[in-house]
């Protein structure tokens, strides 16, 4: 990923444009004055290198509660840092410190510390139990504001995800592409000895915060999947009757919705781009797992594949017109695509070592896979025809690759060896350099992104 400067950041114009520009932005008060087209400041290159992250400055956003403002910039920052494409610039180097909403900054206080990009702000009371952030973008180098002002608002309890709104805005802005701060992640939180361990479904902020448990862990659960248009959850649990179900869980009702029993086996739920279907893999009596796919509102059930092979991991194209998946048809574990409608699979993967876990990308581009070869564990990403493989990470079990919903970021967990270790998530984005561990409170595997929360 090559990030570097646009002529976009620029020196100022002449001094009558200059002058031209003060006086209009004095006059408007309010947040939404007359900005300069939003173009994105950092163009990417994920076949390439970091350069240079772009510096920004985010002053405590002022209002009545100081320690509201000050939490807003922190998650905000720090979203933007672990990105890999932002440098928050260090607040004791900041010179003004009076910059305001209502006005302009002083620019020539800023280009010295080699603010790029300023952000100033504040917090208001919204009533009824809401707060409100108002701010503004800000080009130093050129002396000018970038796209609108915005204002969000939420509830005060959840100050978070004001953070997150703010921090997708200035990813947004900056880079021409959405953010992916205002998601959640569902999980399977691990705790206990570890050849007796209980295992939870969990939901958290993309960055680890605000864990909450979805079940109470006297079920075995497996294989969360958020659905791609609502915040709802498909996942495979296996309760001390020992028959394997798989339910419909909605976040934030916390309704649960049993959508099968299969007396043989199932793995792997996924949904279908549109939220009406479940693709899965289910395991017959002789021993053959096909490729299936469920009606959410009939329950009905039609075969994709019929092998005598282990077909599983499916997994949609965005256009919901193709299925990924691994399969040992071939005599190893590869990665293949069918037709959603069924047909003669086409193998992608090639090279040497098992494929698995396939997950086509939201921007329909790439496809993530886990790939294993003597002694190594890998998570890599391919075109949908097999071609452009690349290898992100590696390490002790890397497995479970899922994708932010705007395609740039992956996370996945990865085995921490011995008798006291276990699974940790880690995100990694495509161009490999930028690998991150998420704190979680106790071990946690299987990954799934949830959509946007504000879509």
């Amino acid at each position: 990923m090559q990030i570097y400067r646009k002529h976009a950041l620029r020196h100022l114009g002449s001094a009558l444009c200059k002058l031209v520009a003060l006086a209009a932005l004095v006059a408007a008060l309010s947040l939404v004055l007359t900005p300069r087209p939003a173009s994105a400041l950092i163009e990417i290159d994920v076949t390439r290198g970091v350069v240079e992250p772009i510096p920004v400055a985010m002053p405590t956003f002022a209002g009545a509660d100081a320690n509201i403002g000050s939490e807003v910039v922190s998650v905000a920052l720090a979203d933007l840092e672990r990105s890999g494409l932002f440098k928050p610039v260090n607040p004791a180097a900041f010179i003004q410190r009076d910059a305001s909403v209502s006005q302009p900054p002083r620019f020539t206080d800023w280009r010295p510390i080699n603010a790029q990009v300023l952000v100033v702000g504040e917090v208001t009371n919204a009533g009824g139990g809401r707060v409100q952030a108002g701010f503004r973008i800000w080009d130093v180098f050129a002396g000018e504001q970038i796209g609108n002002g915005w204002q969000f608002t939420t509830r005060s309890d959840n100050v978070r995800r004001l953070a997150h709104l703010v921090a997708d805005t200035i990813y947004e802005q900056l880079t021409g592409e959405k953010g992916y701060f205002d998601t959640r992640v569902v999980f399977v939180a691990e705790s206990g000895a570890k050849k007796n361990r209980a295992k939870r479904l969990a939901i958290m902020d993309q960055d680890g915060a605000n864990v909450r448990y979805l079940t109470d862990g006297s079920d075995l659960v497996l294989t969360p999947r958020f659905s791609p248009t609502n915040q709802q959850i498909a996942y495979m649990a296996y309760p001390q009757t020992g028959q394997p179900q798989v339910f419909l869980l909605d976040v934030e009702s916390g309704r649960r919705q049993l959508l099968g029993n299969f007396p043989n086996m199932t793995f792997s739920p996924r949904f279908s781009p549109d939220g009406s279907r479940v693709v899965m893999s289910l395991l017959d009596e002789n021993g053959n797992a096909d490729i299936n796919v469920m009606n959410i509102r009939s329950g009905q059930l039609s075969a994709l594949t019929r092998s005598r092979a282990i077909d599983t991991s499916p997994s949609y194209s965005p256009d919901g017109s193709q299925i990924v998946f691994e399969s040992d048809r071939g005599g190893s574990q590869q990665l293949y695509v069918i037709s959603a409608n069924g047909g003669n699979a086409q193998r992608i993967s090639f090279k040497q070592g098992r494929y698995a876990t396939p997950v086509w990308s939201p921007r329909g581009d790439l496809i993530a896979f886990t790939k294993q070869l003597p002694g190594k564990w890998l998570i890599g990403v391919m075109k949908p025809d097999g071609s452009g493989e690349r290898i992100l990470t590696e390490g002790f079990h890397n497995e479970g690759p899922t994708w932010a919903p705007n395609g740039r970021v992956l996370m996945f967990f990865r085995d921490v060896p011995g008798a006291n270790g276990g699974p940790q998530l880690w995100t990694v984005d495509l161009t490999g350099r930028n690998e991150r561990r998420v704190e979680t409170p106790n071990f946690a595997s299987d990954p799934a992104w949830s959509p946007r929360l504000s879509e």
